[in-house]
């Protein structure tokens, strides 16, 4: 192997979910001035939003965080594309009926 491409600080480090204080133990160089001792021994601590054990997605757990209403916002364009096409299919059927009474009267006409 090469010398000098290899990190030099690739060390035992404890990770720490702060959604509910969870913590894994593994070997990383990220930095950290935070200290926690586990089993009597001294490791860098580096505090995550978010992990395997809090997120919704390997917890199974269903949750909807919408800070900024984007959930609400989609739900009302959806309702008015609904109702635009609603609109639309309705004006298709008037005329459509329109044409056919034109028609109908026209035929009458024909038949007299």
């Amino acid at each position: 192997m090469k010398k000098s491409i290899h990190p030099n600080n690739y060390r035992p480090v404890v990770f720490q979910d702060i959604n509910n204080n969870k913590t894994f133990l593994t070997r990383s160089t990220v930095s950290s001035e935070e200290t926690i001792t586990l089993d009597g021994v001294e490791y860098p601590l580096v505090k995550i939003h978010i992990s395997s054990e809090s997120h919704p997605f390997f917890t199974g757990e269903e949750r909807i965080v919408d800070i900024e209403g984007r959930v609400d916002k989609f739900k009302a364009r959806a309702a008015a594309g609904q109702s635009a096409l609603e609109k639309r299919i309705n004006a298709a059927k008037k005329k459509a009926n329109r044409k056919l009474n034109q028609n109908n009267k026209k035929l009458k006409k024909i038949e007299k």
